[in-house]
């Protein structure tokens, strides 16, 4: 039972303490139950907090493991491994950051089976948390498959009109993916007689043929859950009806699992075969961010709108790392805990208006501005962010990214044979279509002439409220973040940067070895 004492563990299973300590709260007391499961995911972010104050930035190898052998039949082995370096540990904090939040956007928002939700949603943060931090192929995949469950329910349950539909396609489009993705799981551990990555890395040798395969089965599942273009449609559905708090971790935490998986296992597992897919899968992330933003831009639905925007900024994402140099992963790993801030709080913003209103589209709106000055000044600086403001944390990951991607389109880098100076430049407009779609979202709901909207609300006999403080202290943390890495970026990427070398590293040597 020495497991249970390790810091990694306790991270990563705390929130289930919640969960017993839920079952045994009557349903009727809403109140203790969502201080329950708002305390329990706050002493997680403490605990990884605690995590961040054991982790050495300058070590770039794995950190904290807990290793213990598991399930030993028939020659396999596979482990009981957890472990954290510095392509894992921000995005562990931004896990344990965005959930307690997540669950105090709910307090008024959920009044319908509060009990099963809170549990759902702490059992959502144990998986999350377990993608990150595992290091068996065996046990990521359990905690891969896990996520999907809690999902499901809070989407299919607290969803909109839509929710059935929409959580049965979230469900299956991922379980395709995974599908594919458990083969070649399968085929590595019984050649490699071993579940564990770092010794699967270590032992290489996997023929460039095979290395590809490999490759592509891996891509099938992340790139359905990052999601990249084409195989983004289930994404607008899924966030459209969810419930506020679903669609802030699904977009905040839950896409980020698929760029970090080709950030974990993708590049070091099958270096060969990603510097031969880089240029195809830069181009794919290149449409990504033009087709994103010009879809955005047409949205009449203000959530669909925020939504679409995440397949253009995970487009950049996907860019820099496959530009495969430190600038573009590094600007990449933070971009994506840009997007999970400034995504996250579009959507909690989005959903405080809609308590209110009960309506989401963009032409009833109108002269917000005037009425709730709070709640458009906290917009306006977190659409500011979105659309990648200098000053603002949004410009700090895309400027990297492109200078990542411009430097991988000189001589020997891994996106010369398609051009990255092109690459970086198409995406560049993609940034100027940002502008385009937030502005034109903000104009509309803050700006101009008084909307219906406001009427309507007049006539039922009460006025659109600005934000309370339990709106506003939902808001603020996420707000210092996006001033923090706005103006100072260096704490993040000293985090990553060690890792990062390594990383970049391998994949120069794996170049070397190819013909």
């Amino acid at each position: 039972m020495e497991f249970l004492l390790q810091p990694l563990t306790i991270l990563t299973f705390f929130p289930l303490l919640g969960v017993l300590v839920l079952f045994f709260i009557p349903s009727d007391n809403k109140n203790a139950l969502r201080w329950t499961a708002l305390i329990t995911s706050l002493i997680t972010l403490v605990i990884s907090i605690w995590v961040l104050m054991m982790f050495n930035a300058s070590n770039p190898d794995l950190q904290l493991e807990a290793q213990y052998n598991w399930i030993q039949v028939a020659g396999w082995n596979i482990q009981y491994y957890l472990a954290v370096d510095g392509l894992s540990i921000l995005l562990v904090l931004l896990t344990t950051f965005l959930t307690p939040i997540s669950i105090l956007s709910t307090w008024t928002a959920i009044e319908e089976r509060v009990k099963d939700f809170m549990i759902f949603f702490l059992l959502l943060e144990i998986g999350m948390n377990g993608v990150f931090l595992a290091q068996d192929l065996f046990l990521f995949y359990i905690f891969w498959e896990f996520t999907l469950v809690p999902m499901y329910f809070i989407i299919g349950i607290w969803g909109g009109p839509r929710r059935i539909y929409a959580a049965i396609k979230f469900f299956l489009y991922t379980m395709a993916g995974s599908i594919l993705m458990l083969l070649a799981i399968l085929w590595l551990g019984i050649q490699g007689q071993t579940f564990s990555v770092p010794d699967l890395i270590t032992q290489g040798g996997i023929p460039a043929n095979t290395q590809l395969w490999l490759f592509l089965a891996f891509t099938a599942a992340f790139a359905i859950k990052v999601p990249m273009w084409p195989l983004h449609s289930w994404l607008p559905d899924a966030h459209v009806e969810a419930p506020t708090a679903g669609s802030v971790i699904l977009a905040g935490v839950l896409l980020k699992l698929g760029t970090y998986g080709f950030l974990r296992f993708n590049l070091p597992l099958f270096p060969q075969a990603s510097l031969q897919a880089a240029p195809w899968i830069a181009l794919f992330a290149v449409i990504g961010i033009i087709y994103g933003a010009a879809v955005s831009y047409a949205q009449a639905d203000v959530k669909k709108l925020v939504a679409y925007s995440s397949v253009s900024h995970l487009g950049f994402v996907m860019l820099g790392l496959f530009a495969l140099n430190p600038q573009g992963i590094a600007g990449a790993i933070l971009q994506m805990i840009n997007h999970g801030l400034s995504t996250g709080a579009l959507f909690l913003l989005v959903g405080m208006i809609y308590e209110q209103t009960h309506t989401r589209e963009l032409k009833v709106y109108g002269g917000l501005w005037k009425v709730t000055p709070v709640f458009g000044t906290i917009m306006l600086i977190v659409a500011l962010s979105s659309m990648g403001l200098p000053g603002l944390n949004g410009f700090v990951g895309e400027f990297v990214i492109l200078l990542g991607a411009w430097g991988a389109g000189g001589e020997g880098g891994a996106l010369s044979s398609f051009g990255g100076v092109w690459f970086a430049g198409i995406s560049a407009i993609g940034i100027i279509m940002a502008a385009v779609y937030i502005l034109y979202m903000f104009q509309k709901m803050f700006l101009g002439p008084q909307g219906e909207i406001v009427d309507e609300v007049k006539e039922h006999g009460h006025g659109i409220r600005d934000l309370n403080w339990r709106e506003i202290a939902t808001m603020v943390p996420i707000l210092i973040f996006i001033f923090w890495i706005g103006l100072y970026p260096a704490p993040f990427f000293n985090l990553m940067a060690p890792s990062v070398d390594k990383l970049v590293a391998s994949l120069q040597t794996a170049a070397l070895a190819m013909p």
